[in-house]
């Protein structure tokens, strides 16, 4: 099978020589489409070939470990996303109507009505098709909320399809339900070892991400008025999570001990026991992605730093929370990050983070503060040599899917119906704590609501089994690219408002060792003074803005408090493109943009 996942721009040249070879021998016996379509339809090579065309909907190599930072709650970037800026997100910014994709399903589908291969055949590429048909939709509605539905190829003289309006979000949803239940009745593959193509096991994990993410959306955004159908789509997101666990195809990765979790980020093959599905590396193939040009770059990337108040979440390693400590919001660094979750050391710099020089050779490796804003360097994606930090020469595979995030699907499904059991909990967030070292609190649902979770994140939530699932979601799926999606359907995107506060600072004028290695790092400044004859550390100025100390001369750094941001309900979905409007008015412009 071709892997589209490893080379896209191979199949889509093969498709152009089969179809021109096409064209060409029948250039005297058949019009071009009718040709076009014989090479395509007339043989399982031909549909295997244009259905790989397929997988150009899905995130390219390097489009995941970017999309949180693009906008999500927990961390901070070198600027403020326009989307949140007061004015200056409109709809002549938006973008993202686009159907071509579409057609391209769309042709397929109707094509294979014609083709002469069996019936099974023909039924697993039909399979095929409908999956992204329904993911190319999710995307869409999750974008725009209400679009039209199409389910065949349009041509230019389909003028009354073109431009009729948008239809209910309750008719795509359905329709992409269905898509997907006939997907994973009909799909061929039950188990793909290369994780590089579609399966009944990501069938079923996709639904179970869609009727997740509608269940709850339908709960807590109210002004929808679907708030009787949430509890529909949260038992078939259950009822898909649980095929995938029952199949017993995945588990949790657990190889590395320490290490299991961050291990899954920087193989060059996917972990083949949890990943499920994944955009694959290939050195022979020149296939690499640029995670660490993006993350240890001053000038490439957005220079992403994790802001405090989201690694406050991160529970110590008894299970118990680190904001049940005393003078929490004071503790400097280097012991802010013993003895918490393992995931914490393994998606972030903290004390012990070495890295691999070109020479071989490790050394000590920090925070460092003209990559990062607050303190808080993320690691997860990054290989730990620094000869990949220059270019787009990562060997990591990434992660498109995985099981730890079916088992939170399968127990937030549950925990919202309130048929969540102390067995559900230890198969799932149990689970996942027990590999991040977590020895408490694995194996009974929690009693007792953490007060600094509840005011910080999730005010309205008195339910503890569910605001532990949703800090176990932040955790374990942080930088994955679903951050955006969770608060839409939480309906709290409010929190993209979060100051964007980092690590304590005891004292200005004072070198700080990052490490605990006896070996100084930083000193932040407000007086020039402060610096006269310091050349061993890097400098910080505290004294104005953009980065100050919230207390002066001391406290929690803070960056860009001085751009004014601002969260409105209607965001939560975005405008329809000012252009696509002009030419099909019935469109309508979602409620309050301009």
């Amino acid at each position: 099978m071709i892997q589209i996942k490893t080379n896209r721009s191979i199949v889509v040249l093969s498709l152009a020589i089969l179809l021109f070879g096409a064209c060409t021998k029948e250039l005297n016996q058949a019009p071009v489409s009718n040709a076009d379509k014989t090479a395509i339809f007339g043989s399982q090579d031909g549909l295997q070939l244009y259905a790989n065309s397929f997988y150009n909907i899905l995130p390219g190599i390097s489009d995941v470990y970017k999309t949180d930072p693009s906008l999500s709650d927990y961390g901070a970037v070198q600027s403020v996303p326009n989307f949140i800026v007061p004015g200056a997100y409109t709809s002549v910014q938006s973008s993202g109507w686009d159907w071509g994709d579409l057609r391209n399903i769309n042709y397929f589908i109707a094509g294979l009505a014609t083709s002469p291969v069996p019936d099974a055949v023909k039924e697993n590429y039909m399979a095929l098709a409908k999956f992204f048909r329904a993911y190319f939709y999710y995307a869409k509605v999750q974008r725009f909320g209400d679009v039209p539905w199409y389910s065949t190829p349009l041509s230019i003289s389909d003028t009354a399809l073109l431009y009729k309006g948008r239809d209910s979000r309750v008719l795509i949803m359905d329709s992409i339900v269905a898509d997907l239940d006939y997907a994973a009745q009909h799909i061929a593959s039950n188990n793909d070892n290369t994780r590089s193509t579609i399966s009944k096991g990501v069938i079923f994990g996709f639904k179970s991400r869609v009727c997740l993410f509608e269940g709850t959306f339908r709960k807590y955004q109210t002004s929808y008025n679907l708030q009787s159908t949430a509890n529909d789509y949260l038992k078939m997101a259950v009822d898909a999570a649980d095929s995938v666990i029952e199949s017993k195809v995945y588990s949790l990765n657990t190889v590395g001990d320490s290490l299991a979790y961050r291990n899954l980020f920087i193989s060059a093959t996917p972990v083949t026991s949890e990943i499920m599905l994944a955009d694959v590396s290939s050195t022979s193939l020149a296939v690499y992605n640029d995670a660490n040009w993006y993350y240890t770059s001053a000038t490439y990337g957005p220079r992403f730093s994790f802001i405090k108040t989201f690694i406050n979440t991160y529970l110590n390693r008894d299970g118990t929370p680190f904001t049940d400590k005393p003078g929490y919001d004071t503790i400097t660094f280097v012991n802010e990050t013993k003895n918490r979750d393992w995931r914490l050391q393994q998606t972030i710099r903290t004390p012990g983070y070495k890295r691999v020089n070109s020479n071989g050779t490790t050394s000590p490796a920090p925070p460092v503060f003209s990559n990062t804003y607050t303190g808080y360097q993320p690691i997860k994606w990054c290989l730990d040599g620094t000869t990949y930090d220059n270019g787009a020469t990562n060997t990591n595979s990434i992660s498109l899917m995985r099981y730890a995030e079916i088992l939170l699907n399968y127990a937030e499904a549950k925990a919202e119906l309130g048929t969540i059991t102390d067995q559900d909990w230890a198969m799932t967030i149990g689970a996942l704590r027990a590999r991040a070292g977590i020895t408490g609190g694995l194996t009974s649902l929690p009693t007792t609501v953490d007060k600094y979770l509840q005011t910080h994140y999730f005010p309205d939530i008195t339910n503890p089994v569910i605001l532990e699932i949703r800090r176990e979601r932040g955790i374990e799926l942080a930088l994955e690219g679903l951050r955006f999606a969770d608060l839409i359907r939480w309906k709290r995107g409010d929190l993209l408002l979060n100051t964007w506060d980092g690590m304590y600072v005891p004292k200005t004028g004072v070198r700080m060792d990052l490490n605990g290695d006896g070996v100084n790092d930083v000193l932040f400044y407000t007086q020039s003074s402060d610096t006269v004859g310091v050349r061993d550390v890097t400098l910080i100025n505290v004294s104005k803005d953009p980065q100050k100390l919230d207390k002066g001369t001391y406290g929690n750094l803070n960056w860009l408090d001085n751009i004014q941001r601002e969260w409105a309900d209607y965001k939560y979905v975005y405008p329809i493109p000012f252009s696509d409007l002009q030419l099909n008015p019935k469109l309508g412009q979602n409620p309050d943009w301009k």
